[in-house]
């Protein structure tokens, strides 16, 4: 199965590909409005696609609402402190619009918000780091990546793409234990929208339990704060509780589900949506 691939349609940006078996409209720009529908919807047919998946502003949300995308998740104030994203979705088969766990995704979230109420403040023990990773990181990050993901939407598992993205708009983030990188994030910044997603969120084994995602975010929401980043968001796997508490601790807010959405791990997994305000 090939990767799915990020490309232009006029100046939007979209994910496609058999992987996550989906289109992805990750950056819309207005001037594509509103024939750029036709053209996701044409893609997916093309392509025997079974999900389109739109993150939106607001304000241009009808046109879809009216080609049968429904919402999956709403982040208020997302773009530049201000307007809403809406989380949209059109679903081109019966089966992918349907979790058969949705009742797990349930527990699970139940679960988190239980645990969240002990708002506990992730420090990292003396014998680990943090820093920003930099270029001479990418190879021992991909090598990570492989370890913990044996598939993944976006190919971290490519140093080349590390470095490439370094470069553009995501900075990397690793702790490391006697200079061995053993957890790692990312912050996927859009300088415009004033908005990062946190994600790409990784702990080798023998070093989970130490809440280093936790303290990864903490950092990170420090790093973007000085970004001038209004909005901070992910996107994370629905039946991962660890993560899911992680968000929720830090008080992020639940912002919806994206029903079988991404493939990770080797499987298309549903996946919850959290975001926090980082300033007033």
């Amino acid at each position: 199965m090939g990767k799915d691939k990020l490309e232009f349609i006029g100046k939007t940006l979209i994910q496609h590909g058999k992987a996550s078996d989906r289109v992805y409209l990750m950056k819309l720009n207005n001037k594509d409005m509103p024939g750029i529908v036709d053209k996701l919807v044409a893609i997916a047919k093309e392509n025997g696609y079974s999900k389109i998946f739109a993150k939106i502003p607001e304000n241009s949300t009808s046109i879809f609402l009216r080609s049968s995308f429904v919402k999956e998740a709403e982040i208020p104030k997302f773009f530049s402190g201000k307007e809403t994203c809406l989380f949209l979705s059109k679903f081109l088969s019966k089966e992918r619009a349907r979790d058969a766990r949705e009742s797990e995704i349930e527990d699970i979230l139940a679960i988190t918000y239980k645990k969240s109420i002990k708002n506990i403040k992730p420090k990292l023990c003396a014998s680990y780091a943090f820093q920003k990773a930099a270029p001479e990181h990418a190879e021992q990050l991909s090598v990570l990546y492989k370890r913990v993901f044996a598939t993944y939407p976006f190919p971290v598992h490519d140093p080349k793409y590390i470095l490439q993205t370094m470069k553009e708009h995501i900075n990397y983030y690793i702790i490391s234990d006697k200079e061995r990188i053993v957890a790692a994030s990312s912050a996927e910044i859009d300088y415009s929208g004033a908005n990062a997603e946190m994600t790409d969120f990784a702990t080798l084994p023998r070093h989970r339990g130490n809440n280093l995602s936790g303290c990864l975010l903490l950092r990170m929401e420090e790093e973007m704060k000085k970004e001038n980043i209004k909005t901070a968001y992910t996107i994370a796997r629905a039946f991962s509780a660890a993560m899911n508490i992680t968000f929720a601790r830090n008080n992020y807010s639940f912002a919806g589900t994206l029903i079988n959405n991404t493939n990770i791990s080797g499987q298309i997994e549903s996946m919850n949506v959290w975001y926090k305000a980082l300033s007033n």
